[in-house]
């Protein structure tokens, strides 16, 4: 007979009544885990997403008579009022991906640092399944958490710039006439493009997260640093910095069109993804991305606490 004073330990349980820790779903529990304990995953995106509405509609509601609307032709006019509202998911993007990669880079080390590791090994999740999870983070829910404010960013500056143009004499049909479901296949397919071509970098970060014993930025710049500076003193070129910023900048350049690749993207046919499919760049960082990965696994696997 158990003793009260020492009860046995519940777990998470899924929907059937099986703990959720067994072979049920511990990808998704591993997942979960991740937002719970990092709550700056959705609040900062959001945070982010609130200032560009608020900076956005200031734009909107004061472009007529900044710009002077009225006296405008239909066509400048329908130019003008569609930038705001085209531009506004850019910002988010950009904060989802800083955030990608500071959390990559605490992703492992976090838990060493405050020795967490102890009791998460002592749950039935593989070391595994604890890596995939955490690189889901920046690779997967990221991405998804900055499609969906996008989406509403806009549809909210399109609800609450429609009254304001009218009460300025101009009309809102080029509110209303935004090629928005053409605007969510380019914000998703950029989305996706970027995820893949930047997998390598949260990879890396994840890998150095798993490594260092402290300062895991000094040690995810350090090497790269290095490397370019030595090929730069020994050999007088900067290959491996090229390859660097091709790494950073490359996804537009491969991923669209000429037309598209200086960020203004506004038409299905600036999307290039046969010509994205076949850069052998992609699949270069995503072999890449697995051996960190794989390194992760097995870093985590022999790492004890700081």
């Amino acid at each position: 007979m158990n003793s009260p004073s020492n009860p046995e330990p519940e777990f998470p349980r899924s929907s059937e009544g099986f703990p959720a820790t067994s072979e049920t779903r511990p990808m998704y529990w591993s997942v979960r885990r991740e937002l719970m304990e990092n709550r700056f995953l959705y609040l900062a995106p959001l945070i982010v997403a609130a200032v560009v509405l608020f900076g956005s509609f200031m734009t909107l509601a004061t472009m007529p008579h900044r710009k002077n609307l009225r006296a405008q032709d239909p066509a400048t006019q329908s130019a003008l009022v569609k930038k705001p509202i085209s531009m506004a998911p850019a910002p988010i993007m950009l904060a989802t991906f800083l955030i990608g990669m500071f959390y990559s880079l605490d992703a492992l080390y976090g838990e060493r640092r405050d020795r967490s590791i102890l009791f998460w090994k002592s749950m039935p999740v593989s070391d595994l399944t604890t890596v995939v999870s955490k690189a889901s983070i920046p690779l997967v829910v990221l991405p998804l958490i900055a499609f969906a404010l996008s989406v509403a960013a806009q549809f909210v500056l399109i609800v609450l710039t429609t009254p304001v143009l009218l009460g300025n004499g101009v009309s809102s049909g080029a509110l209303w006439r935004f090629r928005f479901f053409e605007g969510l296949v380019i914000m998703l397919y950029g989305l996706t493009v970027h995820m893949l071509w930047f997998a390598p970098i949260y990879a890396w970060l994840i890998l150095v997260s798993a490594w260092a014993r402290r300062t895991p930025l000094l040690w995810a710049v350090l090497p790269p640093f290095i490397v370019v500076l030595v090929e730069r003193m020994a050999f007088g070129t900067s290959h491996f910095a090229s390859m660097l910023g091709y790494r950073v900048t490359g996804a537009m350049r491969e991923a669209f069109s000429p037309s598209g690749q200086r960020g203004d993207v506004h038409r299905l046919t600036q999307l290039d993804p046969a010509g994205y499919l076949g850069t052998p760049g992609l699949w270069i960082g995503l072999f890449a991305a697995a051996v960190f990965l794989a390194a992760s696994v097995r870093l985590r696997r022999n790492r004890e606490p700081i």
